[in-house]
């Protein structure tokens, strides 16, 4: 049982990207950027929802925080367009209709098969969590967007957690048979957990709850049962699953630095009124500040996972603590934090993290001497490069946290180019998703339930 539970982590989606290239995988059943603004194409479903207008189309042009910023070298209809294109693909290459059941689609994260180990998955609930966001903010540009999000729904609710049925199982593979059935166990992981909830807020504003899914009152299940299920109930730190007891000496003090979605925190507070969302909130800014202040002051770099230790301070936890040698460092799991981190103070004006933020944001520009070309696939929180490679999923987060600075506006302009300029065809799942999920932000259209 630990063994599984050990394989119970994000990063789990993505750790054959680390050896792996692009592939060829035919993706037979993904959807046809080509169906965008035709009819819904469930088939001969008999649980088909009438769609509704949606409330929010895309694009909104946000106003974030004052003094924030967004690229200046392309007009906000060219950012949009270029959102709208890397969106048209990223559907066209991963978003899946199930093979035996024509109303549920999910996210096909082992398109390039980057996973071998067992080769047959085909999603994952940090996955499945991008595909509900993005398809909650594509709405009104993509005509079937409540389609396809209600589709990702039923296939959430197909694949429940044992632990608790309104949680999500973190990975799922196609049998012999073709049936998609929960792998390597079916507990849940906390970001997928995290989106999936904060989807369903997104839902509820962008369509209404009046119609076959009330979007709302599945979130607050939801976000309820993170509260109980995925956060630990007297440090009130963020766990990385809930299959991660309390009471794990090993497991129950550990967090991951990724999953630090601190204005959807806000938003589940605002939700359903529950004042210990706020002690959430806190928890993970007392976290982000002190690893920064004691372990990385120079870079403002988090690592992949974190540990609550015997003293009540936190830091990085020890190498291969749950998933590889990097787990102390800033590799493919804290790649997101700038994103995730970021779009708080862009929509809350929470200066919480700002000082780590302007940190890591000076960091890598001098560390790469301007040019994002340089930005490496990995980092010790010293600032050595660990892996030189390029990758877009380190990229585009750094977009993000360059809008908190006007300072920033040369440094922000180069990184839109640069993740707007690499091709979809040359990366992979994790980074395409991040990809957009960040260029959504970056071009002033992530909107939130309160607004």
């Amino acid at each position: 049982m630990k063994k599984k539970l050990l394989e119970l982590s994000t990063c789990a989606c993505l750790l054959g990207t680390l050896i792996a290239g692009p592939g060829t995988a035919s993706a037979q059943e993904t959807v046809p950027a080509s169906s965008i603004q035709t009819e819904p194409v469930y088939g001969e479903s008999s649980n088909v929802s009438i769609a509704a207008s949606a409330l929010k189309p895309f694009p909104q042009h946000v106003s974030y925080t004052s003094g924030t910023i967004k690229p200046n070298h392309f007009t906000q209809d060219q950012m949009d367009q270029q959102v709208k294109k890397k969106y048209d693909e990223w559907k066209s290459r991963y978003l899946v209709k199930h093979p035996k059941i024509s109303n549920q689609y999910y996210v096909f994260y082992n398109r390039e098969k980057i996973v071998d180990d067992p080769k047959n998955v085909v999603s994952c609930s940090e996955g499945h969590g991008y595909g509900m966001l993005i398809t909650a903010y594509m709405a009104g540009h993509d005509a079937s967007a409540q389609t396809y999000f209600d589709g990702l729904y039923r296939f959430y609710k197909a694949h429940p957690s044992s632990a608790d049925a309104a949680l999500m199982a973190w990975q799922q593979a196609k049998d012999s048979s073709g049936n998609i059935v929960d792998s390597s166990g079916s507990y849940s992981a906390t970001d997928g957990d995290l989106d999936i909830a904060y989807s369903l807020l997104l839902a509820d504003k962008q369509w209404g709850s009046s119609g076959e899914v009330n979007y709302k009152s599945e979130a607050v299940k939801m976000i309820n049962a993170i509260l109980k299920r995925d956060v630990h109930a007297k440090q009130f730190h963020l766990k990385l699953g809930d299959w991660a007891s309390d009471s794990d000496s090993k497991y129950g003090p550990g967090t991951r630095p990724s999953d630090f979605m601190l204005h959807q925190l806000k938003a589940f507070k605002d939700a359903t009124g529950n004042a210990d969302w706020d002690k959430v909130s806190d928890t993970t800014y007392k976290i982000i500040n002190s690893v920064y202040k004691k372990h990385s002051p120079k870079t403002g770099l988090l690592p992949d996972f974190v540990v609550r230790k015997s003293d009540g301070t936190y830091a990085p936890a020890p190498d291969k603590y749950l998933e590889e040698p990097t787990d102390d460092e800033y590799s493919w799991n804290s790649c997101r934090t700038p994103w995730r981190i970021a779009t708080d103070y862009l929509i809350s004006g929470d200066t919480r993290a700002l000082e780590q933020l302007r940190q890591m944001n000076g960091w890598i520009q001098s560390a790469t001497g301007g040019k994002p070309a340089k930005i490496g696939s990995g980092y010790d929180l010293k600032g050595n490069v660990k892996k030189a490679d390029h990758a877009i999923a380190f990229t585009a987060p750094f977009a993000v946290s360059a809008m908190i600075d006007s300072s920033n506006q040369q440094w922000l302009n180069k990184l839109w180019s640069d993740i707007v300029d690499s091709p979809t065809s040359d990366s992979y799942y994790f980074d395409n998703s991040i990809r957009l999920l960040s260029m959504i932000v970056v071009s002033g259209n992530w909107w939130t339930p309160g607004e």
